[in-house]
């Protein structure tokens, strides 16, 4: 058995940001500390966290007047800042800075009188905080078939912006459509899907073809995880979403098998060694490491821990 393991894989910028600025409230401001919506998409990383007194809520009044509360990676909408104002709550901004682009297009676009048509994935985090920055001015799609399916005049003035943690191929689909319905769009100067979901597609698009099993390590709710198993499932491989190595199941292999172990861009490395270790250990399995990219970008931390002395 092999294992061939893609690089880059796991923590991006983003979530390696919030998770330290969510550590430092800690340290900083002690526990209870109250997180808007789970800091990351990962089941491991917010267990870790609600072990350490952290309380994750998805209503802003669930957190008690003063106290201190984290928004997550996904951003918020404009109305739970106010909210948070109101409450006298002690705000720590964890979101994304590629996540707050998009929030600053969507606020362009509407303030120039576009309708802004948003691909993305009903009721993630991502998209209902972004709609809250326009939320009359904002049209949802999903595929293609929802882009014949809107409401507008082929003369409208419209814009798109995109989810960042969706498919390259999905979206350029979508917006292909949306540009033989509107070829007048607009759309944003750079591509709204950030760098880490590109790359971690790219890895599975460049390493599919190598090996016979895929193995993904990330969370149901992670749509950037979902996307990496898509993608190697289109390219005819079988393909295993998993949060950690209890649910690696011996079946889904052959002594002679070439597997390809990658993670989403929520996921810790700890998980992806556990993997690793299993496959020594229950296989006998040689690992290879395979570079498609190098990353080297990271993001400050929120202005209000900075602050902190």
């Amino acid at each position: 058995m092999k294992v061939i393991l893609a690089s880059p894989r796991g923590f991006c910028a983003g979530v390696v940001m919030a998770i330290e600025s969510l550590d430092r409230a800690i340290e900083f401001f002690d526990t209870p500390i109250y997180a808007y919506h789970e800091i990351v998409h990962n089941r491991p990383v917010v267990e870790r966290f609600q072990k350490k007194g952290v309380i994750f809520v998805d209503r802003i009044d669930e957190v008690p007047e003063g106290a201190t509360v984290l928004y997550s990676a996904h951003g918020v909408a404009p109305e739970i800042r106010a909210a948070s104002v109101r409450r006298n709550l002690r705000a720590i901004d964890a979101t994304c800075p590629l996540v707050t682009k998009v929030h600053k297009e969507a606020i362009r676009y509407a303030k120039e009188g576009y309708t802004i048509i948003l691909i993305g994935h009903e009721g993630h985090d991502e998209v209902v905080g972004t709609t809250g920055e326009a939320p009359h001015h904002i049209l949802l799609v999903e595929n293609e078939t929802d882009v014949e399916k809107l409401p507008l005049p082929a003369n409208a003035k419209v814009a798109y912006l995109t989810q960042t943690t969706l498919s390259v191929d999905e979206t350029q689909g979508i917006i292909a459509a949306l540009k033989r319905r509107f070829p007048q769009i607009e759309g944003p100067a750079k591509d709204d899907i950030c760098y880490a979901t590109q790359n971690r597609q790219e890895a599975i698009k460049d390493l599919a073809a190598e090996v016979d099993v895929v193995l993904v390590l990330g969370s149901q709710n992670s749509s950037n995880s979902q996307r990496l198993v898509e993608i190697a499932r289109d390219r005819g491989k079988p393909a295993y979403l998993i949060d950690g190595v209890d649910e690696i199941r011996p079946e889904w292999f052959r002594p002679e098998s070439t597997i390809l172990l990658t993670a989403g861009a929520s996921a810790p490395e700890d998980l992806v060694l556990a993997c690793l270790d299993y496959f020594r250990e229950r296989f006998g399995a040689t690992m290879e490491s395979r570079v498609v990219r190098e990353e080297h970008v990271s993001f400050p931390l929120p202005r209000e821990l900075r602050l902190v002395n």
